[in-house]
């Protein structure tokens, strides 16, 4: 039995004895694929920093794509939002004859309530609407004299806001059909829904839209203009460097080896100029700010998430700065030990 136990233990300290090899054995390939990475570093930092003219050429070129892109997104979300937000504040107006009765106003504004498409109404008596205007030339002496001998002619309002000021078929179909409006609305004002005011938010939603297309086209075509840049600054950089690739491919090194310094080189100028411009980028809201509002632009929600999520938009910037200059230097390097066999 002790021979059996004895036996037994034997393929536990092999098995123990393999792993600890294999470790042990893994450890100058790991050791090795370290050096070699802080050599890339190296060199790639080295040729970013010996090339300077092509590299603040490159940056040049990335930091004008970076903002083109930044300031593109922004501005979509600032005129989304502006757009919104005016769109919310302003509501449908049925206008109709001072002598309609309070039940039938009653009966109009429970129906309107009833409306799928209606998120509110709200009633302004005609004199209601005489003290608001009153209230609005209160400086003005002529108009407050001339309100106060006057006859009140003001309509009777009633101010819906609607949940899709694009969507007023329910609304018109309301007034088409419904017989106590029919008899109560006023023949002088038509609804706003009739009149250019909904037209003017319309084209303010169209130059939105079309603002937004162009802001789209100009970042694309400001990234393929980043990508041929640096394109052609790796390829010079390769250029001047040939003769040390040719000995680097005689002693053995890897297209890897050979390609990562450029990589890094590409990376160190799309971080570089996603920093610049991030910090320009935040420079510029931050300066506009207060003039942007004071021309009813929603810029403050906008600058909240961009302050809120800063790190965010640094890391999104880097990322896409980075992703154009690798694959600008890696089309570069292909291309180039591609033609050397």
């Amino acid at each position: 039995m002790m021979m059996a136990k004895k036996e037994a233990r034997r393929p536990v300290k092999m098995l123990g004895g393999t792993s600890q090899a294999s470790a042990k054995a893994l450890e100058p390939k790991r050791r090795h694929r370290f050096i070699t990475f802080m050599r890339i570093l190296k060199y790639g930092f080295s040729s970013f920093s010996r090339n300077a003219w092509l590299s603040v050429a490159s940056l040049a070129v990335m930091l004008v794509t970076l903002l083109i892109i930044c300031l593109s997104l922004v501005a979509r979300d600032v005129m989304m939002g502006t757009v919104a937000d005016i769109r919310d504040k302003i509501d449908m107006s049925i206008y109709v004859k001072p002598e309609t009765s309070e039940k039938d106003i009653a009966k109009i504004k429970t129906d309107l309530q009833g409306l799928s498409t209606v998120k509110s109404v709200k009633y302004i008596s005609p004199d209601e609407a005489k003290e608001e205007y009153a209230r609005e030339n209160v400086h003005d002496a002529n108009t407050s004299t001339v309100l106060s001998k006057a006859k009140n002619n003001f309509q009777g309002t009633f101010n819906i806001k609607i949940i899709d000021i694009d969507d007023t078929s329910e609304l018109e179909n309301f007034v088409k059909t419904n017989t106590t409006v029919k008899k109560a609305i006023s023949e002088r004002y038509k609804p706003s829904f009739a009149t250019d005011r909904k037209a003017a938010i319309d084209n303010i939603a169209h130059t939105v839209s079309f603002a937004e297309k162009v802001g789209l086209i100009a970042a694309v075509v400001f990234v393929a203009i980043a990508a041929l840049m640096i394109f052609n600054t790796i390829r010079m950089s390769i250029h001047n460097r040939r003769e040390e690739i040719y000995m680097m491919r005689l002693i053995g090194a890897d297209k890897g080896f050979i390609r990562g310094p450029f990589v890094v080189e590409a990376v160190v100028t799309g971080v570089v100029a996603a920093l610049f411009a991030t910090g320009i980028v935040y420079s510029i809201l931050f300066t506009a700010v207060d003039k942007l509002e004071s021309y009813g632009v929603a810029v403050q929600p906008t600058l909240n998430f961009m302050v809120t999520f800063a790190w965010l938009v640094l890391l999104a910037m880097i990322a896409v700065g980075s992703l154009i200059g690798v694959v600008s230097s890696v089309l570069a390097t292909h291309r180039y030990l591609k033609s050397q066999g």
